[in-house]
């Protein structure tokens, strides 16, 4: 017989008996805890923790499991979310001209590896419209000119939220997206959009960050996954990865091995959010991975 399962996430101020008291609530509610992590961060003093656990006694309902844990959370003052750990969260893709990172999670959703909802395709361009339609997936053509104003910008943002809204978008990913969204765009996206940079952060920020790259002859490239906030490429970091390079490759190489490495970045960002891993911790993440 299977049962719903669910997906809690919380973070308070640490003190003694968090988990008892969690733990405890869930047995006596008829729920079998399936998997569980904790963190302690001692800088913030903040506790976090995930469980994944199923409901197994058919009179406690969802509606009731919401509302007596409200009544537990409020006496620790936690920030928490219950999530049907069944649901397929629905995702909105933007790409502009490049499209390695949009390829990639089309192919991930299409074989099963992500399990999620991709609603729509938003872009700036024409370039992907083709792909999209091999996908059954709406693409949606929102352009906008360089040197556009800031009542265009805003217009063409508007457009974009109304897509996010009408599509009950719960995630939106910049799989290359090359465009700077505005500090209201941010604000009205916040926690819930995801950015790919092309290098790995703080270093190399800009242009052509390879050719950087290559100019100062490192010897590691990577990539960073963060959500996206008003502060351009500051976000909350949630994860990255490098590539060793050597004096022998030219810039080229190390942008088709960097775009590798921004993909599997990418997936593993958008997986870890989808699956409820990601607990936000000031300007940092706490992953539970």
């Amino acid at each position: 017989m299977s049962y719903p399962e669910y997906i809690l996430t919380l973070s308070c101020l640490d003190q003694r008996g968090i988990v008892h008291r969690v733990s405890g609530f869930l047995a006596d509610h008829g729920c079998n805890i399936i998997d569980s992590a904790q963190f302690g961060d001692a800088q913030s003093q903040l506790f976090f923790m995930r469980v994944h656990f199923s409901s197994e006694d058919a009179a406690v309902a969802e509606e009731r499991l919401r509302a007596e844990f409200s009544a537990l959370a409020d006496t620790m003052q936690m920030q928490w979310q219950l999530h049907d750990a069944c649901k397929k969260p629905r995702l909105m893709l933007m790409v502009s001209k490049i499209g390695h990172c949009l390829n990639d999670l089309l192919f991930r959703y299409k074989s099963g590896l992500l399990p999620v909802e991709i609603s729509a395709i938003v872009s700036n361009h024409t370039d992907f419209y083709q792909l999209a339609a091999s996908y059954n997936i709406p693409f949606h053509h929102l352009p906008l000119a360089a040197g556009a104003s800031k009542e265009a910008k805003q217009a063409q943002e508007a457009k974009v939220l109304d897509i996010v809204e009408a599509n009950n978008i719960d995630l939106v990913v910049l799989a290359r997206y090359m465009q700077i969204l505005s500090p209201a765009m941010c604000t009205a996206l916040a926690g819930r959009a995801i950015n790919i940079h092309h290098s790995f952060l703080p270093s190399f920020k800009g242009a052509k960050p390879y050719y950087q790259a290559h100019e100062r002859g490192v010897k590691l490239i990577g990539a960073t996954a963060h959500f996206v906030t008003g502060d351009l490429d500051e976000g909350p970091i949630i994860e990255q990865d490098v590539a060793r390079v050597d004096h022998a490759m030219e810039p080229d190489t190390l942008t088709a091995i960097g775009r590798d490495v921004e993909c599997v970045v990418l997936a593993r960002a958008v997986k870890w959010f989808v699956e409820h891993r990601i607990l936000l911790n000031g300007h940092k993440t706490v992953v539970f991975k």
